[in-house]
Formats: structure tokens, C-alpha cells, sequence
């Protein structure tokens, strides 16, 4: 029999996506804070130490404390949002994307009981699943990976979400299959996958080819998560064009390009 509560969803949207969890009688959904969209009435909130899994109940106060003092390594909040459905009938509560992305619902139940993720992918997940942290234990993984030491783990037998920017591509590896990723696209893969660092082959790549001077380097067997756009690249894109001056501005010339950039 599943630990985790078992929860019915649906995703709305395509760019800016929010999902919609259906509660059954005393089930519950966890959520990270700042995650909350909407919901109806007979749906009590509380804000939890921890994820609110067995696992984190059974370790008493110091335990949940030392647990959401981990979650924080990871750049989440200290405390986590459990909704509760106190009524007689199904009820529903929404979790919107932070970004433009997509949300992926994850069956761990599926996936081995194990998922790695990036630090901040996680959404929500029904009560049950244990949120934690995965330590990288490569050296050049942690100081070249793009993610650090630290990524996330979920684990547990029920329904997660987590979410990430731009178009979502699974690739599944088969043994042996090596696969090489941009260090700051990936989002998410199974726990049979090693991930290691490679250093970009040529002067001429590493200094003028525009991408870094690393790649990450993902061996099957399992399922890896890529993002077209995380929103670490979006974000210095932004930065990158609020803070440049075009060469022609104040001209005629400039004027014209500004036309067809519609700044006009």
C-alpha cells in the first residue's frame, strides 16, 4: 500500500502553468511557500516544519529543525505549506510556476521511489513524500557543476511536481548512454544516473564558443529532465540588455534600429 497520500491533478496553461490538486477527504498536498495560488473553502492551511513525511514526524522537534535547516542549503524556505482537505466532499487547491516553464508531474512510485532535481525545481508533492538534499560527491561536480554540492532529492511513493523554464525534453538512457548537457539545464533524473563535469575540448571552444567551459555528463541507465531555458540564463539575458547602450542611440540611425526594435 502507497505511504503518500494519494492525490488527483490536473495542469492548466502553457507557458505560465498553475496545477490543480483534487483532495479527497483528509488528504493532504505540501507546497513550497510562495507556491499558492487559489482554493476553495474546507481546505486548512498550515505552515510545517520539514515536509511533513512519516520520516520527518517521527524525528521529534530537533530532527524537523536540523531537516528544514538542510532544505534551506538548497536555497528553499525553512518551513513548507500543507493544505488539508476538512471537508466531507472533494475540494481543490492550486500551485502556480514562478516563471514561464512548464510543471512535470512526477509518479516517484514510477521512478524507482528516488528523484534528483535542481535546487529550487520543487513545487509541491502529496503529504508522504520526504523532501531532502543530495550531496554531489565529486569534487569537480560540486565546484563546476553549475548546481553545487547540494541538489535536491525527493523520495517516497506518491505524486510530486516540480517545474523548470523554457520546453521540458526526457531522454532516456540506456546503459552505458552518455549524454552531454549545458550545466545549467538540467532539471531533473533518476537516481541510477551518475552525473559527472567535463572540460570543453579546444582554446578556441572554452574562450569564444560562448557556452563555459563546462558540461555536465549524465550515464544511463534511467530518465534525465533538460529545460530550454533556465532562468539563470534568462535573467543575465535580461540583466545583459537593460544595462547595454547602443553605439547609435541619440542618431538617425539609431532611431531607425530602435523602430524595428519597437522601442518606438
Amino acid at each position: 500500500m502507497p505511504s503518500n497520500h494519494e492525490i488527483d491533478y490536473k495542469i492548466y496553461g502553457e507557458e505560465m502553468q498553475c496545477v490543480e490538486i483534487e483532495l479527497d477527504p483528509q488528504e493532504t498536498v505540501v507546497a513550497e511557500p510562495g507556491s499558492f495560488l487559489m482554493m476553495v473553502d474546507q481546505i486548512d492551511m498550515q505552515t510545517i516544519f520539514g515536509d511533513g513525511s512519516e520520516q520527518s514526524q517521527n524525528q521529534g522537534f530537533f530532527g524537523k529543525l536540523l531537516n528544514a535547516g538542510k532544505r534551506m542549503l538548497t536555497g528553499e524556505n525553512l518551513f513548507m505549506t500543507a493544505y488539508t482537505n476538512v471537508g466531507n466532499g472533494k475540494r481543490h487547491v492550486s500551485f502556480a510556476s514562478p516563471y514561464p516553464g512548464k510543471i512535470i508531474p512526477m509518479n516517484l512510485t514510477e521512478l524507482q521511489g528516488k528523484l534528483i532535481c535542481q535546487k529550487d525545481a520543487f513545487l509541491c508533492a502529496a503529504k508522504g513524500v520526504s523532501v531532502g538534499i543530495e550531496f554531489q560527491r565529486k569534487l569537480g561536480v560540486g565546484l563546476f557543476g553549475g548546481e553545487g554540492f547540494i541538489m535536491q532529492k525527493l523520495e517516497g511513493d506518491g505524486m510530486a511536481f516540480v517545474h523548470a523554464g523554457g520546453y521540458i525534453v526526457m531522454k532516456t538512457l540506456q546503459e552505458g548512454e552518455r549524454l552531454k548537457v549545458d550545466t545549467g539545464c538540467i532539471v531533473a533524473f533518476t537516481k541510477r544516473i551518475t552525473y559527472d563535469i567535463e572540460m570543453v575540448k579546444g582554446i578556441k571552444n572554452m574562450f569564444f564558443g560562448g557556452e563555459g567551459f563546462f558540461y555536465a555528463t549524465l550515464r544511463g541507465p534511467g530518465t534525465v529532465w533538460i529545460q530550454t531555458l533556465p532562468i539563470s540564463r534568462l535573467a543575465s539575458r535580461i540583466i545583459q540588455y537593460g544595462t547595454y547602450k547602443r553605439k547609435e542611440e541619440g542618431s538617425i540611425l539609431g532611431g531607425i534600429g530602435n523602430l524595428f526594435d519597437g522601442k518606438e
